[in-house]
């Protein structure tokens, strides 16, 4: 009897010790077919996720920020999957025109009126109307979806720097090597 049990715990800790020396490429292999179905299905798709991109972003805006007027697409995209999650995310740099910055409070202005001083978010002091962001699109149970949200002040590149523990670049695109 000991000996099956023993017999037992050796065939499991062998199925364990094999289980995991397969999955990093079991994982890989699974994930590469994936992005390349999900980078095809944001081309596809990526006509209505700019217009639902620019829909949620005026409707979710706050009243002390500008409202955007325009928003230009950079053609360039960069994939990324979350180091933890292993969400995949496209970002795409954008250029958003504002509405005349003056007529709302500046972020001094509404950060003194905030108890601690603190508010989430990018300050609106700028030159002209035109802000530099980046646009962030996630995949979805198959399908790409958007919350409107963008990256103030950061480039696709940059995001992915400044939020290297947590993202890997696992592709791009740059406009006329497609």
């Amino acid at each position: 009897m000991a000996g099956q049990i023993g017999a037992a715990v050796a065939v499991a800790v062998a199925l364990l010790v094999g289980g995991l020396l397969l999955w990093k490429p079991l994982r890989l292999a699974w994930r590469k077919p994936r992005f390349e179905n999900a980078r095809r299905s944001f081309h596809w798709q990526r006509e209505h996720l700019e217009a639902r991109f620019l829909q949620l972003a005026q409707t979710n805006a706050k009243r002390t920020t500008p409202r955007w007027t325009d928003c230009e697409f950079d053609d360039d995209v960069a994939y990324v999957r979350n180091r933890f999650t292993g969400e995949l995310s496209a970002f795409v740099a954008v250029n958003i025109a504002l509405e005349n910055p003056a007529d709302y409070p500046s972020q001094a202005q509404v950060n003194d009126s905030l108890e601690g001083g603190l508010l989430g978010g990018a300050s609106f002091d700028m030159v002209g109307n035109l802000r530099a962001a980046t646009a962030v699109f996630r995949f979805d149970r198959n399908h790409w979806e958007t919350d409107g949200r963008a990256i103030f002040n950061l480039s696709p590149s940059e995001t992915i720097r400044f939020y290297q523990h947590d993202l890997e670049m696992i592709g791009q695109e740059v406009a006329g090597r497609r």
